[in-house]
């Protein structure tokens, strides 16, 4: 048993347990005849002198016990088939080493919102927390994770979540901008929240194919992959202007939140969201902002980010709205958005040193409740 995780790592075989999903971000796996000494040296990130703790906060794995649960398996671009669990970690593990991600918070995206077999998605998330664990034990100094959640049955997923971080030393919890088309904000979802809040564990939202980019699907039609371009970002920026304005922050205002995709279009474009109240009124009753505590751009300084911006003006841009405090690496890691994510903050210019540790690495092992270097 990993002591701190009340689990014993599994022994399965390949594909019974966590299976990482692979992408053309990475060369494939290491050949028969390469040797141990052909592994690439892990690359040390240093500010100031100082060797820096890098954590990912966003990257993806799927489980395909669960996914068989639900009629799919790996294969594709979105759920690829070419690597076993073994191979795949072997791979995962390189690709982070030359990037110099030092811990991935590992996040499963939900596709089981429209399972209505309140049994069925039991099964589902018990099989995936359960694998999430026993992957986070095996490699425990470079993995933690979020638990899943079936968001359909709020209660249920109270219980879950709980069951998540106390039984199996999980260190949050990953959910999607909506759960089969309601919004995150729905009153149903106050027992999640709730439960989210008072266990104090950070809340990770990633956007889903079944929201904007679906309910959107024919204005994203052509050229530029918009429905994930555009789509995933808004589908983000829809779910987070409703926990702000439909008051789900003031009622749980000790709420961690963590917005993948930097937030969507939300930070780029808050003075529009602290203009909508005063210029309609009539669709803002209860205050100059409707019926919440604050203007909603002061929300966004407590809400924390990924940086998947690309750019180094993004990040110092991202920055300048929310605050440096409020953002920590994000890769998208295995799809290839990108693979410079850590030199992305390093090149941001009017960061101090202090504030590019802290995204780097600072502040998300805080929020995970990393334990402290050596």
């Amino acid at each position: 048993m990993t002591p701190g995780t009340g689990i014993t790592p599994s022994t399965s075989g390949p594909g019974d347990g966590l299976v990482f999903v692979a992408c053309d971000l990475a060369a494939g796996a290491p050949s028969a005849h390469e040797q141990p000494h052909d592994k690439p040296e892990r690359r040390d990130i240093v500010v100031n002198g100082k060797r820096v703790r890098t954590v990912d906060i966003h990257a993806h794995c799927a489980v395909p016990k669960a996914l068989a649960l639900m009629g799919q398996e790996l294969g594709g671009p979105g759920l690829r088939a070419d690597l076993d669990m073994t191979a795949e970690i072997d791979l995962r593990l390189k690709t982070m080493d030359e990037q110099g991600i030092d811990v991935e918070a590992l996040s499963i995206n939900p596709n089981w919102y429209r399972v209505g077999d309140r049994d069925l998605a039991g099964q589902i998330i018990e099989l995936q927390n359960q694998a999430l664990a026993e992957a986070c034990a095996a490699n425990p100094d470079r993995f933690v994770a979020f638990a899943s959640v079936a968001l359909q049955f709020p209660a249920l997923a109270a219980e879950q979540l709980a069951a998540g971080v106390r039984t199996y030393g999980l260190r949050g919890v990953a959910v999607g901008g909506n759960v089969a088309g309601d919004e995150l904000a729905d009153p149903k979802f106050a027992p999640f929240w709730a439960r989210a809040e008072e266990l104090g564990v950070l809340v990770f939202i990633h956007p889903q194919a079944d929201g904007a980019p679906a309910q959107l699907a024919s204005r994203f039609r052509g050229n530029g992959y918009l429905s994930n371009v555009i789509g995933n970002p808004l589908e983000t920026t829809i779910a987070l202007s409703h926990l702000i304005f439909e008051g789900t922050l003031d009622r749980y205002p000790g709420l961690k939140i963590c917005a993948a995709h930097a937030g969507g279009f939300l930070p780029s474009y808050a003075g529009r969201s602290d203009a909508g109240g005063p210029v309609r009124p009539d669709l803002s009753p209860g205050g100059t902002h409707g019926p919440i505590n604050k203007a909603p751009s002061e929300y966004l300084k407590q809400i924390y980010y990924d940086t998947m911006v690309f750019r180094p003006e993004g990040v110092r841009h991202l920055a300048a709205e929310v605050g440096a405090g409020q953002l920590m690496v994000g890769t998208d890691y295995p799809y290839p958005w990108t693979t410079t994510a850590i030199d992305l903050i390093l090149e941001t210019p009017g960061l101090s040193d202090d504030e590019k540790i802290a995204i780097l690495g600072g502040t998300a092992a805080r929020l995970l409740g990393l334990s402290p270097e050596n």
